[in-house]
């Protein structure tokens, strides 16, 4: 039991001083920004695309 302890403990310290994955996690909260940034724009200019491609399709309706 006290050598999982110690093999435990050890994994935990190297986790928290090993470097290597933090350029991919860095990357991923990069790209979860960008992608909320797209979805945020998407949301707040979609009603006024609708709008502006229903009143061209009236516009042609109509002539």
């Amino acid at each position: 039991m006290s050598a999982y302890i110690n093999q435990l403990s050890i994994r935990g310290i190297c986790f928290f001083k090993c470097k290597n994955g933090s350029t991919a996690i860095e990357y991923a909260l990069i790209a979860s920004l960008i992608a909320m940034t797209i979805i945020g724009a998407v949301a707040m200019l979609g009603g006024e695309l609708s709008n502006s491609f229903d009143d061209t399709a009236n516009k042609v309706k109509s002539s």
